[in-house]
C-alpha cells in the first residue's frame, strides 16, 4: 500500500511491495540484458511502455517485489548505472 503523508509530502510504503521502474534505453535488447544481469535470480516482469516517435529510445516497465527502501534504492541506482540504460524513473 502506498501512502503520501500530507504534512511532509513523503512517500510511505509498506514493505514488501511491488515496485515499478520505468527504464529507458536505445533498444529493447539493452534493457533485457541489464535486467538479466541485475535481477538474474529474482522474479520480475518486463513490459513495453513506449517508444519515441523517431525510434531512438524505448521505455519499458520493470516490476518486482522489493523488501525495503534500501533495496528499492539500490536497484534504482544499479539500473541507472548500467551502460545500456539511458534513464530510470
Amino acid at each position: 500500500m502506498v501512502i503520501i503523508n500530507d504534512e511532509t509530502q513523503k512517500l510511505e510504503l509498506n514493505y514488501p511491495c511491488r515496485w515499478c521502474y520505468k527504464v529507458v534505453a536505445s533498444e529493447r535488447a539493452g534493457i533485457e540484458v541489464a535486467a538479466l544481469e541485475i535481477f538474474c535470480e529474482r522474479e520480475y516482469s518486463l513490459n513495453l511502455s513506449n517508444a519515441s516517435r523517431n525510434g531512438k529510445y524505448i521505455s519499458m516497465n520493470l516490476e518486482l517485489l522489493v523488501h525495503n527502501e534500501d533495496e528499492r534504492t539500490y536497484f534504482y541506482e544499479t539500473l541507472k548505472a548500467h551502460p545500456h540504460i539511458k534513464m530510470v524513473l
